[in-house]
């Protein structure tokens, strides 16, 4: 056995070692020397040299189109088994485009990301390529940015009044046709009231910017005063808006309010039914928590409101009654109440004047009339939001309702 493994790698062992030196040149070749085709997806092109004034639709802040495209390129096996799509871009030279633009996508358009690979000894040819490049007009125009109703659930014990403003502007700059149509169109910015903690709304002060102690504000983070334009940037745009440094988001704190007036009852009668009920047989209301003074009925019970503003109370509560509805002669069915405001437009413009000697925004935006009459209407929206959610409750989590029937020409009221 030893005599045999030394005749095979000692004698002629000069020989046998040229030999297997002159394979691996062979191999390495051969391996080196052959051709392939590939196609790449997904490539990225770069448009240089672009006139002052001009830019190209679809053109990213980066300097890159868009839109991507796709090769086919022939070299080098070894080389093409190992390139990807992130190695190479393709770069156009805008240089004297002002319009509209075929351009062939050749071997000297492109340019190797990684510094390793050598494009001019791999790559012997690519299949030609047309591409169309647009150029257009540079322009800078304010986009209108819309501040939408959040998204979300606000923070327990807290409910979602409004956004300030209802409105932002974004200047931005870009191609023409796409400024011009987003000029036209406006953005959405939306937020998310699940993202808001808590923990923050709690630590907000007593004394806050819209005029009363159970309502707060929170502004809103920069990192959220961004909006999404693909067509633009691949990243979120921030609002350049001065304004957008009083963007904010009003909430009220869910705390119970008493009433302390008591709440009178009317009865209204339906046109139609006028000729079916008596108003002076159906007159008399009945029940352990109804009081009659002077002729006029009244809900005489502790009763509670939450979900408003402690002022948005004091300045309706004088003003608020039960009114049932006389819509059934079934003595067996239930009648439909609701609580009414007396004058809503009398106790808005009452609000109003109550905020405009609290509230240091309201004096703030007076300065400016545009401002003024903006946040006006701001304030007259939060009054009416509060006259829509008006709930009223005889304990923290038990809300007030009537059970009304007729029985016997009289109205029979008991809590349910």
């Amino acid at each position: 056995m030893k005599t045999f493994l030394k005749h095979l790698f000692v004698k002629e062992w000069y020989h046998k070692c040229v030999a297997i030196l002159l394979a691996v040149i062979i191999w390495l070749a051969v391996n080196h020397s052959q051709s392939t085709s590939k196609i790449l997806e997904n490539v990225a092109v770069r448009v240089i040299n672009i006139s002052p004034g001009s830019t190209v639709e679809g053109l990213l802040p980066n300097g890159i189109l868009n839109k991507r495209i796709s090769l086919t390129l022939h070299g080098k096996k070894l080389f093409l088994e190992n390139i990807s799509s992130n190695d190479i871009e393709v770069v156009v030279d805008g240089k004297d485009k002002t319009a509209e633009s075929a351009i062939m996508i050749s071997k000297k358009n492109l340019f190797s990301l990684n510094p390793d690979v050598d494009l001019s000894k791999s790559i012997t040819r690519i299949m030609p390529y047309h591409l169309s490049v647009q150029f257009v007009r540079m322009v800078t125009e304010k986009i209108l940015v819309r501040l939408s109703l959040p998204v979300g659930e606000a923070p327990k014990n807290y409910e979602f009044i409004d956004v300030w403003p209802y409105t932002l502007s974004l200047t931005t700059s870009g191609p023409e046709p796409l400024i011009k149509e987003l000029k036209e169109k406006g953005v959405t910015l939306t937020f998310n009231l699940s993202l808001i903690p808590k923990h923050e709304l709690d630590n907000l002060p007593a004394t806050s910017t819209i005029g009363t102690h159970d309502e707060v504000s929170f502004f809103v983070p920069n990192d959220w005063k961004k909006v999404s334009l693909p067509t633009l940037s691949d990243q979120p745009i921030e609002i350049n808006d001065p304004r957008a440094s009083d963007l904010r988001i009003d909430f009220i704190r869910e705390d119970l309010h008493p009433i302390t007036r008591a709440i009178p009852i009317s009865v209204f009668y339906p046109p139609e039914h006028r000729l079916t009920f008596n108003p002076e047989a159906y007159g008399t209301c009945a029940g352990k928590f109804i009081e009659k003074i002077r002729g006029i009925h009244y809900i005489h019970t502790p009763l509670y409101v939450k979900g408003v503003s402690k002022l948005f109370l004091e300045v309706v509560q004088d003003m608020i009654e039960i009114s049932v509805t006389l819509n059934s002669k079934n003595e067996k069915h239930p009648l439909d109440w609701s609580v009414q405001f007396i004058n809503p437009s009398l106790l808005e413009e009452r609000y109003l004047f109550r905020l405009s000697d609290l509230s240091d925004e309201f004096k703030k935006e007076n300065t400016d009339p545009v401002a003024a009459k903006t946040h006006e209407e701001y304030l007259r929206n939060r009054f009416r939001k509060y006259m829509h959610q008006f709930q009223l409750y005889t304990s923290p989590n038990k809300k007030f309702d009537l059970l009304i029937e007729m029985k016997d020409h009289s109205l029979q009221f008991q809590e349910m």
